[in-house]
């Protein structure tokens, strides 16, 4: 029997290694043809303005080094802009963050089907990053050549970014999103956390934060598209003026060249007027000869700085009036999201917000993963267009997210308090009519740093629903991971002992 056990071992062995070979292949081609196909979209729309510009200053070879040079732009990476007239290189920083969904979901997908050819999730995920990698080795280098030459380092540090967190999600995706415990190896890593840390993320309430931070983020992110289409209308013949004073009478390529490039920047004016209605605003040049902060209190002049159909939505010089003092509403709506998503209606069954201070603690949590989350955009939609007044534009990353932390904190707890007392008019918020006692966790156990909240077991070892049919008492939770894991274990019957 040993022997051959020993040889189904050796021939299950076998099989896996030969599956995960072509699987490993499949994703290294899947990266490759993500970044392929992102390269190919751009220089097709490259060559084809090339092709209709009356005035094509370099030959084909040019235009394809421009190509590569935006779809390394499309990661994050900076660019070095050599054709200037004072012959002095200039820093291209600004992402147009429209570019930046090409590869997202491009990557995305390859790691997603990856996922059914690979034998494991390091397979697919490897796999396809080595392969996009290899693509954006052989891009860098072959634009260093055009007028548009992109910082290794910055392009290194940015592809690698993207590539990791885009085709993580795309096999997380492949996998159908699969939620439940952490693995026993993650689970011991986060052992290293503050006990109060721990605490905070299990029983659920690291999701309701979340899902309360999303949301006000979102309403950051639409007040900030409707101060940017209001703006816009009411300067509409403004940005008329210098969308024909860019291109000139009869230039309708150039005309089609601006047009996409306006298109692919209204995400960065959408995050940059979520920053001016958060307060802070945002930068338009060092104020070097014209441009400086814009943000509710005051507006620069832009007449010194390029004309551009976007710059005619920002507000007129001067004092701030109080239309643009107005614009600070969108704080108090998103600091409103906060607080509202974090304590709903279905949640008073629930054990999130059991206490006041509990609720106020997951509110300022909220909070906070807003301000991060709208700090991040913040920081990718600005960078350099130049030198000198042309060094900084966009707003300040630590600015947007710390004001962002600080109205979903001051306006987001009342609004979280307020809902849970209205739910639980009359009766415990937590329900615990609805709750049995054996899945409650005594409140003396249930504190920062317990050992019950030690295991980082989420809410579904906690959840009950309303279909209990056993009443009897049920044992208590184990308090640690190990005996979790024993109690796992199928106990060994008669025969076995």
């Amino acid at each position: 029997m040993t022997d051959h056990a020993r040889r189904a071992s050796l021939l299950f062995s076998g099989l896996a290694k030969r599956r995960r070979v072509p699987g490993l292949a499949t994703s290294l081609l899947g990266g490759v043809i993500a970044a392929g196909l992102g390269l190919g979209a751009l220089a097709v729309l490259v060559m084809g303005l090339w092709i209709s510009s009356p005035y094509p200053d370099s030959g084909p070879g040019g235009a394809l080094r421009v190509a590569a040079g935006l779809w390394l732009l499309a990661h994050g990476a900076e660019l070095i802009r050599t054709d200037t007239l004072s012959g002095v290189p200039a820093p291209v920083g600004v992402t147009p963050l429209l570019l930046v969904a090409l590869p997202g979901w491009l990557l995305h997908r390859a790691a997603r089907d990856a996922v059914d050819a690979a034998a494991e999730v390091r397979g697919a995920l490897c796999g396809v990053v080595a392969g996009y990698l290899l693509v954006g080795a052989a891009a860098t280098a072959y634009a260093m050549g055009g007028s548009l030459r992109p910082d290794v380092r910055s392009a290194a540090l940015h592809l690698v970014a993207v590539a990791v967190l885009a085709a993580a999600a795309g096999v997380w995706t492949g996998y159908g999103r699969p939620r439940g415990p952490l693995p026993p190896g993650l689970r011991r890593g986060l052992e290293v956390l503050p006990g109060g840390l721990r605490w905070f993320l299990v029983r659920d309430r690291g999701a309701v934060a979340g899902r309360a931070g999303a949301a006000g983020a979102l309403v950051l992110l639409g007040g900030g598209a409707l101060l940017v289409a209001v703006s816009l209308v009411c300067h509409m013949g403004a940005a008329q003026g210098m969308f024909s004073q860019v291109t000139g009478e009869g230039d309708w390529s150039g005309r089609f060249a601006v047009l996409l490039v306006a298109l692919a920047l209204v995400p960065n004016a959408v995050v940059w007027g979520a920053a001016y209605g958060l307060g802070p605003g945002f930068a338009l040049g060092t104020g070097e000869g014209g441009g400086g902060v814009v943000w509710p209190l005051a507006g620069p002049s832009v007449d010194a700085l390029p004309p551009f159909p976007l710059l005619a939505a920002m507000p007129d010089a001067g004092a701030g009036t109080p239309l643009n003092w107005a614009a600070v509403g969108v704080a108090v709506a998103s600091g409103v999201a906060v607080g509202w998503f974090t304590v709903r209606g279905d949640d008073a069954v629930r054990p999130v917000g059991r206490s006041v201070g509990e609720t106020a603690l997951v509110a300022v949590f909220a909070a906070g993963l807003c301000g991060v989350g709208v700090g991040a955009l913040a920081g990718l939609s600005g960078g350099p267009l130049g030198v000198g007044g042309l060094a900084s534009f966009g707003p300040v990353w630590w600015q947007v997210g710390g004001a962002a932390l600080g109205w979903g904190g001051v306006v987001g707890v009342p609004v979280a308090l307020g809902r849970r007392w209205w739910f639980g008019r009359g009766e415990p918020v937590s329900g615990s009519a609805a709750v049995p006692e054996a899945a409650a966790v005594p409140a003396a156990a249930s504190g920062p740093g317990s050992d019950v909240d030690s295991g980082f077991e989420l809410y579904d070892f906690l959840e009950v629903g309303a279909e209990v049919k056993d009443s009897s008492p049920t044992p208590p939770l184990p308090e640690s991971p190990q005996a979790l894991d024993r109690l796992a274990q199928p106990s060994p019957g008669p025969d076995r002992a």
